[in-house]
């Protein structure tokens, strides 16, 4: 069976041969083609050797395209900074937004403008080209309001949103219908899908009703975008606390990468039975365990998800959140082994 005859057959909630397994290697891959951050997140063709290379060293089921989270927010000036062996992230001594007065200078903006987004749309078409068609290339986008967050600072955003909600969400309106467009260019390049990153659908950040009434037509939108499109939608969401149950209304994702149990449910096991049969659940390992820990720790937690979650297919054992930027690819290498050598489907 194919990386993505086996992903296909996972998201369709039937049994396939074996778990499918991705870790989530984000910028750990700049390793494998000697780049640093900036020059990993700025050049398109290091960016895309670096993803193909993982998907092969570390035999990848699908490969995720994310870079990090501050590609969309430079197309309205965003200031950046570019650390070494870390991801990008805004200079926040010097964001876009400096007061609540300010939202209403979010427009809708052309994608194309935005030379960041333009390298991920490269990216795209670059191992979309490499796969051939063997495995899911899913593109990586941060949603509307984790967008704008970047543009404000998380803090000062969620204190707007108090003060006056409207102005904030009008603004998020403008980034989504850039979004919309980013969407459509990143779907063109042949991508199977796209998955977003819902940051503030977690009890962890913000109430259910809050993050509904914000975000939620926003992404709903977005997602329907994607689906007319014929692509299938994913959501990735590292909050405790996890509002599946809104996001699943709204979005209706093939499949949802976590860290935590959905808000409504105690464990991993209660999740899948409560929403199991509405999308596929992927992630749930945490990355932590990657760098700290005895090996035999993560081993069991892996296998333990798989315990929870696989039965019946619909589960894709893959770190909760990113790979760690500059750890060993030990436990990247032991994923895999676990998936082919612990497996429910053969019991």
């Amino acid at each position: 069976m194919t990386s993505m005859e086996r992903m296909l057959k996972t998201l369709n909630h039937e049994q396939p041969d074996r778990t499918p397994v991705y870790p989530l290697i984000a910028g750990a891959a700049r390793r494998l083609v000697n780049a640093s951050y900036p020059e990993w997140s700025t050049n398109a063709d290091l960016c895309a050797e670096s993803l193909i290379k993982a998907q092969k060293e570390f035999n990848m089921d699908c490969v995720v395209t994310l870079i990090d989270l501050s590609i969309e927010c430079t197309a309205w000036g965003q200031e950046l900074i570019f650390p070494e062996n870390e991801a990008a992230h805004p200079n926040y001594k010097n964001c876009v937004i400096q007061d609540i007065d300010e939202y209403e200078k979010i427009k809708k903006v052309d994608y194309r403008t935005c030379e960041r987004m333009m390298m991920h749309i490269d990216v795209c078409k670059k191992v979309v080209e490499a796969a051939k068609g063997e495995y899911p290339v899913i593109a990586f986008v941060f949603g509307p309001l984790g967008t704008l967050s970047m543009l404000r600072n998380q803090s000062e955003m969620y204190m707007d949103i108090f003060d006056d909600p409207d102005v904030v969400r009008d603004a998020a309106a403008e980034i989504k219908e850039t979004l919309k467009e980013y969407c459509t260019a990143l779907m063109e390049t042949g991508v199977q899908g796209i998955m977003f990153d819902t940051l503030f659908s977690s009890g962890s950040i913000m109430r259910k009703e809050m993050w509904d009434d914000m975000e939620g037509e926003l992404v709903e939108d977005l997602a329907n975008h994607v689906h007319d499109m014929g692509g299938l939608v994913m959501i990735h969401n590292c909050g405790e606390k996890i509002y599946l149950d809104a996001q699943i209304k709204r979005m209706k994702p093939e499949a949802i990468s976590l860290l935590f149990p959905a808000d409504d449910c105690v464990d991993f096991a209660e999740t899948k039975a409560k929403y199991g049969h509405l999308t596929t659940l992927a992630g749930c390992v945490e990355p932590t365990k990657v760098v700290f820990g005895e090996e035999e720790a993560f081993v069991q937690e892996c296998k333990d998800h798989i315990d929870a979650m696989a039965k019946d297919g619909g589960y894709i054992l893959a770190l909760g959140c990113e790979y760690p930027a500059n750890a060993s690819f030990d436990r990247a290498h032991k994923m895999y082994e676990i998936a082919t050598t612990y497996n429910p489907y053969a019991k």
